[in-house]
């Protein structure tokens, strides 16, 4: 078979050694990671982004869709498609602009990276997936409305909560009276978050409106259950994914003083440049699942109408006709050498592309920035890398950090 000009040519193209492979979620992805019945897999770069692009194509393998379907006028914006998509996401946009982000999202997060890292240079020693989580729930938490004019003890309380009903992704692989005992169980956990948390956020929003996505739904008539769901939701995509992203860019630059140092030594761009890359070698989602419909609309090159389609990220985003050589290298300058998004499909594309990708970059570089400046920090255990096959991800827990007591 004769070879691509970008096969031939790697060799001597190749910034950094050819055989590098930098991932560290590869090899348990390789082992776990598994298509749907009846899916067809899509790992072509270009083809998966078409898919993404294409109106023709619906959204597909959402857990929880028929449910949302019981009132559309109410559904998670994560389930629609069409014009009530549009018009669903073009009224939550505004809580996720670069400016709102710098000019009122970003005080929490640097607020809470301070009274994180205090804690850590306090003890001497500190797990950065429980930091990291705490993080992630204070900022998601003041975009939704459920953390805004809490105390620590109550942020703790929160975080443990959203963990806890989170868990119930557990509930893949069990079946029969164990799995009606287990889904009780977490749908009791449900129901605390919503009795401790969403009401007094819904009755708080009554009394003293906010610019946050509570008060925007209270406005819009949605009911406690669908507002309930609308956390969750958030809960899922923006919280959980944006905790084992902040532990993987750690652990490659704790373990990479070259990448450090660059890091430190970087402007905003630059350090944004290379969380993408990390991100694009390491995505915290693996599938996106679309679906053909007979809509009359042009379908992308090669979909066939009826069929179901699950686009690989991983292998989207390691795809050397896309990448130039050494997919599997960690290179900040890959980006801009082959003017592309440097995410690539890591946060999705097209008209369902991840509204908060900007929030968890900017809250994971000024965590990073901010730990990597620590006096003697450094990883004294790494992560163990664990795989939730409900979310089809990596999860990264126990990594111990240490640095110079206070």
């Amino acid at each position: 078979m004769q070879e691509s000009p970008i096969q031939a040519g790697s060799l001597s193209a190749c910034p950094v050694h050819r055989d590098q492979d930098d991932r560290k979620s590869a090899a348990i992805a390789a082992q776990r990671v598994k298509l749907p019945k009846n899916h067809k897999g899509i790992s072509a770069f270009e083809q998966g982004r078409a898919i993404l692009r294409s109106p023709a194509m619906k959204q597909a393998g959402l857990e929880g869709a028929e449910l949302a379907m019981d009132n559309p006028e109410q559904a998670p914006v994560f389930f629609l498609d069409g014009e009530p998509h549009r018009r669903k996401r073009g009224a939550i946009a505004r809580f996720f602009t670069p400016k709102i982000i710098e000019t009122r999202h970003q005080r929490i997060m640097e607020e809470t990276t301070g009274a994180l890292l205090a804690e850590l240079r306090a003890a001497g020693t500190g797990c950065l997936d429980q930091m990291s989580w705490r993080l992630a729930v204070s900022v998601a938490g003041e975009v939704v409305g459920l953390s805004i004019g809490l105390d620590e003890r109550q942020k703790l309380r929160l975080a443990h909560d959203i963990e806890g009903i989170m868990e119930r992704t557990r509930l893949v692989g069990f079946s029969g009276l164990k799995y009606r005992v287990m889904d009780l169980f977490y749908t009791i956990r449900a129901l605390r978050f919503h009795f401790r948390h969403v009401l007094p956020a819904i009755r708080d929003r009554r009394k003293v409106p906010r610019e946050d996505i509570i008060t925007h739904l209270i406005a819009e008539n949605y009911s406690a259950k669908a507002i309930l769901m609308e956390c969750m939701t958030y809960a899922g995509a923006g919280m959980v994914t944006t905790r084992e992203f902040i532990v993987m860019v750690a652990w490659h630059l704790l373990d990479r003083p070259d990448l450090r140092s660059r890091y430190l030594a970087s402007g905003k761009e630059e350090q944004m440049a290379m969380l993408e890359e990390i991100l694009r070698l390491e995505p915290v989602a693996t599938l996106i699942y679309r679906s053909a419909e007979a809509s009359g609309l042009t379908l992308p090159e090669g979909i066939s109408p009826g069929a179901t389609y699950a686009i690989n990220l991983r292998q989207a985003n390691v795809d050397e006709a896309a990448t130039g050589p050494c997919p599997f290298a960690l290179d900040p300058d890959r980006a801009k050498r082959m003017s592309g998004n440097g995410a690539y499909l890591s946060f999705g594309d097209g008209a369902h592309r991840c509204p908060g990708a900007q929030l968890a970059l900017t809250e994971t570089r000024i965590f990073i920035d901010r730990l990597l400046r620590l006096p003697g920090i450094r990883l004294a255990t790494p992560p163990r890398v664990d795989w939730n096959d409900a979310l089809m991800s990596y999860e990264l827990r126990g990594a111990i950090v240490i640095c110079d007591a206070a």
